[in-house]
């Protein structure tokens, strides 16, 4: 009996663990293993960083070596053979536009870290945004649910009412045109809820189990600091979109120095030595050749005409640069609209939560009242009905400031620049098992 009970206990221990609601921290780092998207900048941003090897390749030393073999057969003529080889050695020493690649291409490893941090910022908020669509569209679905419940026991109670004399036909009419409404309704929220899984299933790559809810009564905290200024100031300098730009615009003013370039001498230090060797197979004792041979010195050459093709890239390079820094500028004002944005929406977003949350105790209070004036006669049917749909709006309202004011306090650190996984874990101890 004792092992029978251990095994029931063990059996209903796997199937609690088995039970247990995802919460949003696992769901992201399901994420980072199965969101395509984060995958495709991941490889990436290796493939990035292999800018700067190449670039600096133009500054290392260029090593080779070559030989030939030949043998030469004519007609009443002895066969000739001939081998040689040659090992050389080149050191740029003075090359303005093999220094301007390499400064780029570090500038340019740099911006491939920027454009991940992107990325990496965006599936934090792809993450969260579905996490928080599914749960709104739960809370719809249940909130129509309980309605449902709501307005079937007062159809009844009408149909009842109607029987016995105390009511018209109307009441009955109004409560069954509400119940078929309420019916309508769960359908196009039970696809809506089936919608918002698959957007989420994308995203980590396979149907998600049951979410962990947002804890009822949660206190929402307010941005810190609570200065719009402090947060705009950031986003102008910090956010990595405005990063990237600045990057690009660094890149665009060495572009122009590297173009130029096509006007500067270049000074290379050259080395080989070289060997070859010639035999006559009618006189095996005649071999001609010149023997090993090393050389050492300074290759220098002085570009003077082009064809206006160098003045012609640096004009180029000069608008591409101007170009640039009028893309910066934009992202750094779209990055300030945005820390605006965000900021608004989570102080107007903790101020409607503050405000509904009110408003669903005068509604339920308001739902009671009406429930205990239609049984004593003094309210009707639509009265009852109105109110409950009263309450239903005013809780769905409620579940979705929370979820919005959430969505725009990790929106408004995305535009600072500061968003981190560390955001996701202070909200994921928000969230209880259902």
């Amino acid at each position: 009996m004792p092992k029978a009970k251990l095994v029931i206990l063990i059996a209903g221990a796997f199937l609690t663990l088995q039970a247990q609601a995802v919460n949003l921290l696992q769901l992201y780092q399901e994420a980072l293993v199965n969101d395509a998207v984060y995958s495709s900048a991941r490889a990436n941003l290796s493939a990035g960083q292999e800018a700067s090897v190449q670039g600096r390749a133009n500054l290392l030393p260029l090593i080779g070596i070559s030989g030939t073999y030949q043998h030469a057969q004519r007609d009443n003529v002895p066969d000739i053979k001939s081998r040689g080889y040659t090992l050389s050695l080149s050191q740029p020493l003075l090359d303005v536009a093999a220094w301007q690649t390499y400064e780029q291409s570090k500038l340019s490893v740099a911006a491939s870290e920027a454009a991940f941090a992107i990325v990496q910022q965006d599936l934090i908020l792809r993450v969260a945004q579905a996490y928080f669509d599914v749960l709104a569209a739960q809370d719809t679905l249940t909130a129509l649910l309980v309605q449902k419940d709501a307005i079937s026991e007062q159809l009844a109670s009408a149909k009842r009412n109607f029987e016995v004399g105390t009511a018209t036909i109307t009441d009955t009419h109004e409560a069954q045109a509400r119940y078929d409404l309420v019916i309508a309704q769960e359908f196009g929220a039970q696809n809506d809820l089936a919608i918002k899984r698959t957007a989420l299933q994308q995203i980590i790559g396979k149907a998600p189990a049951e979410l962990a809810i947002l804890r009822k009564g949660v206190e929402l905290s307010a941005p810190e600091p609570a200065q719009i200024n402090t947060w705009v100031s950031s986003a102008e300098e910090q956010n990595y979109v405005v990063l990237q730009q600045k990057l690009a615009l660094e890149i665009a003013k060495r572009e122009i120095t590297r173009n130029r370039a096509g006007h500067y001498p270049t000074v290379d230090l050259v080395a080989s030595r070289s060997d070859s060797n010639q035999r006559n197979s009618a006189i095996s004792s005649l071999n001609s050749g010149t023997g090993p041979t090393s050389a050492i010195g300074l290759q220098w050459n002085i570009p003077l005409f082009s064809g206006f093709a160098v003045t012609s890239r640096v004009r180029q390079a000069i608008a591409l640069e101007d170009k640039s820094r009028s893309d910066l500028e934009s992202a750094r004002r779209f990055a300030a609209q945005n820390a605006q944005q965000a900021y608004l929406g989570v102080t107007s977003g903790l101020a409607q939560v503050k405000a509904l949350q009110a408003a669903e105790v005068s509604s339920r209070s308001a739902l009671e009242s009406n429930r205990l004036g239609y049984q004593v006669g003094v309210r009707i049917n639509i009265d009852v009905l109105n109110a409950q749909q009263q309450l239903f709006i005013t809780q769905r309202d409620l579940s979705k400031a929370r979820y919005d004011t959430l969505m725009n306090s990790l929106r408004l650190k995305s535009a600072a620049g500061s968003l981190r996984e560390q955001d996701l874990v202070q909200i994921n101890t928000l969230l209880i098992q259902p």
